[in-house]
């Protein structure tokens, strides 16, 4: 049986499941293995995270990024206490109130910030904003790298904000639903924007980077770790076949495809970027740093590239599209999306 090809750049999530972790995944399946975890493919993942960040983390995997991030910032904060993120960040507007659900209760604070990223000064006007009892206490700041809006955070930026949080003693949570991609563009080592800029915890996406399911959840300050599989398995994420999540990240790091899946992505959305450039009437809305690419077009221009078939989100504002580049983009489906988009343009800007 065959499936019709969708003509998409919704999302990063769409894509197939890439040969590296497809091929690890049908090892895994030889045999038998200890269940929840106790497999040799899980110790592996683990430890090639431990040498690929260059630190001795506590690694656990969890099925996907909402699973991840709710339980990692229930981790660092009380029920109590709140999490300072920007306002357009995914654990505010899409992950369903998972991340209150899993702390039972924790605020999230919303901050402000040009092209998606929260500022030492934002934050530092939310913490101090009110410190009596009847407030919900500041104890984590959740950073997005890349942001909702496809920017990145840079070591200075990062600095800077870790400096904030040791003078009101907050810990740092990373969504890294787009690390890769944020590591293949700045061209640096994991651990330069993670624990050496003072994160405390990072959720590494593998869905989006070419798994079919599976989130890495990385504890740099180990003693922030106790109990957390207790966490994990409550929530229902403790998988039993944990071989079949662990191993696809086995390939992806031991071949390296981790990285030139992200740096594929990145350079399509470069690409499809230098093609929008050119056509009358589409601006872009923010700094295409990453996979992403947004931009301003017509509603009657969406309107059309959809009937056209051509799936992409429009969350950004009435006229705002983001088209989302993948590992398995390809530079033809973009060229044909241009083409329709350059059409549909015309019909739409002609008298």
């Amino acid at each position: 049986m065959s499936f019709p090809t969708v003509e998409q750049f919704a999302s990063d999530n769409y894509s197939g499941v890439c040969p590296e972790a497809l091929d690890y995944m049908l090892k895994a399946n030889e045999g038998s293995a200890p269940a929840y975890g106790d497999d040799i493919w899980t110790q592996k993942a683990a430890d090639y995270f431990r040498e690929l960040f260059e630190i001795d983390c506590e690694v656990f995997f969890v099925f996907n990024g909402t699973a991840a991030n709710s339980l990692s910032l229930a981790s660092l904060c009380q029920s109590y206490h709140s999490v300072i993120c920007h306002e357009i960040a995914h654990i505010e507007t899409d992950e369903c109130g998972a991340p209150e659900f899993a702390s039972n209760g924790s605020k999230l604070l919303l901050g402000k910030g040009p092209n998606g990223k929260l500022t030492a000064d934002s934050i530092e006007t939310i913490v101090q904003k009110r410190n009596d009892i009847h407030y919900p206490k500041p104890k984590v700041i959740s950073l997005t790298q890349a942001t909702e809006v496809g920017t990145l955070y840079t070591i200075d930026e990062l600095q800077a904000i870790r400096a904030v949080a040791d003078r009101h003693n907050l810990r740092i949570h990373m969504d890294g639903a787009r690390f890769a991609n944020a590591i293949a563009a700045m061209n640096v080592r994991p651990a330069e924007i993670t624990w050496k800029c003072g994160i405390d915890v990072l959720c590494f996406c593998g869905t989006k980077n070419g798994m079919a399911v599976g989130e890495a959840i990385l504890f740099f300050d180990k003693a922030l770790a106790e109990d957390f599989a207790y966490r994990c398995k409550q929530a229902g994420q403790l998988a039993s076949k944990m071989r079949f999540i662990a191993a696809p990240w086995v390939g992806l790091l031991e071949t390296g495809a981790w990285l030139s899946n992200a740096q594929h992505a990145n350079d399509c959305a470069a690409y499809l970027e230098q093609q929008l450039a050119k056509i009358p009437g589409v601006e872009l809305l923010f700094p295409r740093e990453v996979n992403g690419v947004f931009v301003q077009i017509p509603e009657a221009a969406i309107a059309a590239l959809r009937e056209k078939g051509w799936l992409f989100y429009t969350f950004i504002g009435t006229e705002g599209v983001r088209f989302m580049c993948s590992w398995a983009s390809t530079q033809e489906r973009i060229d044909r999306l241009v083409e329709d988009l350059q059409q549909v343009m015309r019909l739409v800007e002609s008298p």
